[in-house]
């Protein structure tokens, strides 16, 4: 299989930096990382791709018994790392992206030697002492509008989950990507990603590891990245100034400052 067509993977860069592997969250495509790709290109090796289902990705591999667990998109991540013989990569994943990429270092620890995670949540409901952000009921009601209408539930859902109402042109962008996603794998990605519970996983975190939330996230509110940092020791947890789920859109150069930041003290 040619996993750089599945996957449309991209490679950009300095070819002699450290490798920095940049994955997508839900709904969205490599291209969210337009923001991130200058801040980066001059000193590092960047590796973009989709996850299949997603972006330009060869489709036709979709498999919804694979990717019904987060473990079938780690599956990704490592078949790609493999194909580029990537070693001691840094993973910056954007929201469940950072779970995937805890679960593919712990398959492939070789590949991966740092996470930079951006609004992470390991498990997206409310449990005893833990806030995930949304009752049983929250998700239910969600994937049921999801699952029933993925184009009204992009449309109303999108701006939401961008946050920043002042800025709605960043809401449409969101909706577009969700839009232009295939509902019928989005519908396997959501379920797999709001039913997800990845706290355990957290433990085998061994390498160097930055934490990045925002002030205001309907979607990983505070608790959840004091959560994430309080379960990977030695993490370093920032708040950025900023509101919404994708502050590498949102706000940029605070988030390109605080990678950059943490790429040069691993060096």
């Amino acid at each position: 299989m040619d996993i750089a067509r599945r996957n449309n993977v991209a490679v950009t860069g300095n070819p002699q930096g450290r490798t920095v592997v940049l994955a997508h969250g839900f709904g969205c495509d490599q291209n969210m990382w337009r923001l991130t790709l200058p801040a980066l290109a001059e000193d590092y090796r960047l590796v973009l791709f989709d996850y299949v289902g997603c972006g330009r990705s060869d489709t036709t591999a979709f498999s919804a018994e694979r990717y019904a667990t987060l473990e079938g998109y780690a599956r990704d991540v490592v078949e790609v790392s493999e194909a580029l013989d990537l070693r001691d990569a840094v993973f910056v994943g954007h929201s469940v992206s950072a779970m995937i990429g805890v679960l593919a270092a712990a398959m492939a620890p070789e590949r991966i030697g740092a996470h930079v995670m951006i609004a992470p949540s390991p498990h997206y409901l409310d449990d005893d002492d833990y806030r995930g952000g949304f009752s049983a009921d929250d998700i239910d009601e969600l994937l049921a509008s999801l699952e029933s209408n993925y184009l009204g539930w992009s449309a109303a859902m999108a701006p939401v989950i961008m946050g920043n109402a002042d800025r709605p042109e960043l809401g449409e962008e969101l909706t577009d990507s969700f839009c232009a996603t295939d509902p019928d794998m989005a519908r396997v990605f959501a379920r797999t990603t709001f039913l997800s519970d990845s706290r355990k996983d957290l433990r085998s975190v061994t390498v160097p590891t930055l934490v990045l939330e925002c002030t205001q996230d309907v979607i990983a509110p505070r608790e959840v990245g004091a959560f994430v940092h309080a379960a990977i020791p030695g993490s370093r947890l920032v708040t950025l100034d900023a509101t919404g789920h994708c502050p590498h859109l949102s706000a940029p150069d605070a988030t390109n400052t605080a990678i950059l930041n943490f790429l040069a003290d691993l060096s």
